[in-house]
């Protein structure tokens, strides 16, 4: 029990750094969230190792002026240095040309700890909703995986977005 509630606390901070790192669009903090060997696979992308998602944090966060990321408590499971969670997210932002997004999705996550803290291994966003806060947007066919530990098969490509006519 005590190494749960360890990873637990430890993971949750990384949550928090994440948030943090996105929010003040920091490349450095957002890729150390991650392995050195980390991957984030995100909008039909994969970034693996730390340099290619502190890039990717520039790239795909430079285009909003602000993005604000809410996380749901992550669903968690432990297995010494490694874990694996399922967490939800909510991210609001406005783009430098003065529109806006809402976004939601669920990340798959494997942790592992490494130079003293837990970091991503993997991050696998599943997108669920991009469009007005409102909710009025569509929604993306993307697969249900079922109950926790559910999840994509670790070569599995990310949805990037809507086709014409698809979505709820």
């Amino acid at each position: 029990m005590d190494e749960f509630v360890v990873a637990d606390c430890g993971i949750r901070q990384l949550h928090a750094r994440f948030v943090d790192a996105a929010w003040r669009q920091d490349p450095e903090e957002f890729g150390g969230c991650f392995t050195r060997d980390g991957e984030w696979k995100i909008g039909g992308m994969l970034f693996a190792g730390r340099e290619a998602i502190a890039d990717a944090c520039v790239k795909l966060l430079g285009r909003c002026s602000h993005i604000q990321l809410i996380p749901a408590p992550h669903i968690l499971e432990v297995n010494g240095q490694e874990a694996q969670g399922r967490h939800h997210m909510l991210e609001i932002a406005r783009m430098n040309d003065g529109s806006t997004a809402m976004t939601i999705g669920i990340y798959h996550d494997r942790y592992a700890f490494e130079d003293g803290r837990w970091r991503y291994k993997q991050r696998f966003w599943s997108l669920k909703y991009r469009g007005p806060a409102d909710l009025s947007g569509a929604w993306v066919p993307s697969p249900d995986y079922g109950a926790f530990p559910g999840g994509p098969a670790l070569d599995e490509v990310t949805f990037t977005s809507l086709k014409p006519g698809e979505g709820k």
